[in-house]
């Protein structure tokens, strides 16, 4: 009898010293995670802000212990730069910016592939930019879509309804541009301009890159151009080709704008008391008016998160992926009106009953036609908008007439392409 209970216990102890070398506890309740620790790298930004202020409650259910390094964006592109070149692990977990930085991660093996992610509360488009070989690399969080703001006042006390074609977008900019209100705006610096020129590229059946080449210099591209310039240049605020963001939005809470399009994250600013002249009553929002070839707004995802190609703590950074992105982390984030890339939370009407319904219709639109792509998908995008923004300053500075146009969105094209040549990436279908 002795004998068996001294081979029982020293059965007992091989078993234990076997699990613990697996990185689980003898009574299966996942000891390892006690002992695990996730470092997690975050932008400056109220979704990291949320997880920052509940990483209580993850730490406390999972007894994983996380380590948090906050940088501003500029830090943070610097630092993963760095790591890059280096190949050095610098977080086991990190937020992202999909359209720039998601062509350049996955060139340099700097994501892991989510295989165990579900990803059917997630419209395509939200997910399309990392999605390779059926394969997807990061989790969308922010979201962001083209609208059309305009004055309800204006449009009412000018007999009109709000524009859902291109044709009905003119008509009103040129009735609606009098008495130091400019019809219609949008950005018209350069580089700047690319994002909000989307839209109507797309809706005239256009694209920036086709088949892994530059694609802006193509009839149906040059014929949007034109329209842009033509509605800027004739209807737009003074000195709008220089104007981005910013500049327009100021003019618009003054009451100097009738009509604007751009990203949607701008109607919280825009209804400001404190900030717009303009009652947030007389403010409207709508999806951007369809084109001749096609209904495709842009819809971004600004900001995703992904798991390091580096972590040796895949279990637990699975953990923590899923925590972040849960439909409880997305429902505090409309909260705090930050747009999340979950679809439930927007048909959830508790959730979004203190959001205007126009914001919500316009998402929903989104989801459902938008294109992914704002800007051009190729590592030297900044180089390739300056190319483009020539071609769209051209049309703005001669409302759309330049006889130029076509030869420079040509001689443009090609240098896009020497860049697409010099990356890699020429002919990459994407």
């Amino acid at each position: 009898m002795k004998k068996a209970s001294a081979l029982l216990f020293s059965l007992v102890i091989v078993f234990s010293f076997i699990a613990s070398c697996n990185g689980e506890s003898a009574n299966g309740n996942g000891g390892a995670d006690s002992q695990q620790e996730l470092q997690v790298l975050l932008p400056q930004h109220p979704y990291a802000d949320i997880l920052i202020a509940r990483i209580d409650e993850f730490e406390n259910e999972t007894g994983i212990k996380v380590h948090i390094e906050q940088l501003n964006e500029g830090e943070i592109t610097a630092k993963q730069g760095q790591a890059i070149e280096d190949d050095e692990f610098i977080a086991d977990v990190f937020m992202t910016r999909p359209m720039t930085e998601t062509l350049n991660f996955l060139k340099n093996d700097w994501m892991l592939p989510l295989d165990g992610y579900d990803f059917s509360d997630y419209a395509q488009n939200t997910l399309e930019i990392g999605f390779i070989n059926n394969k997807a690399y990061f989790v969308p969080i922010v979201i962001e879509w083209q609208v059309l703001y305009y004055r309800t006042d204006l449009l009412a006390a000018a007999g009109l309804e709000v524009p859902t074609n291109f044709e009905e977008l003119e008509e009103a900019a040129k009735a609606l541009n009098s008495g130091g209100v400019a019809g219609f705006a949008s950005r018209g610096a350069g580089s700047p301009a690319v994002s909000q020129l989307s839209g109507f590229l797309f809706n005239f059946g256009g694209r920036y890159i086709k088949d892994g080449a530059a694609a802006f210099d193509s009839p149906e591209a040059v014929e949007a151009i034109k329209f842009y310039g033509k509605l800027l240049g004739l209807y737009g605020p003074n000195g709008v080709g220089t104007m981005s963001w910013s500049e327009i939005m100021t003019l618009f809470k003054q009451g100097n704008v009738a009509m604007w399009t751009d990203a949607s994250v701008f109607y919280g600013q825009l209804i400001d008391p404190a900030n717009s002249q303009v009652p947030a009553g007389n403010i409207g929002v709508a999806t951007l008016p369809r084109g001749p070839a096609a209904d495709q707004p842009y819809i971004m995802t600004s900001w995703g998160i992904s798991i390091s190609s580096k972590t040796e703590s895949e279990a637990a950074a699975m953990k923590f992926l899923n925590w972040a992105t849960s439909e409880k982390m997305a429902a505090a984030a409309m909260a705090e009106n930050i747009p999340t890339a979950r679809t439930s939370v927007w048909n959830d009407t508790e959730i979004t009953k203190n959001i205007n319904p126009q914001i919500v219709e316009t998402m929903i639109h989104a989801t459902e036609n938008g294109y992914a792509y704002a800007v051009p998908l190729m590592t030297s995008v900044v180089e390739a908008r300056e190319l483009i923004g020539d071609v769209i300053s051209e049309s703005i500075n001669t409302s759309g007439t330049s006889p130029r146009l076509q030869s420079l969105a040509t001689q443009n094209a090609a240098k896009v392409n020497d860049l697409l040549r010099q990356d890699g990436e020429y002919g990459t279908a994407r």
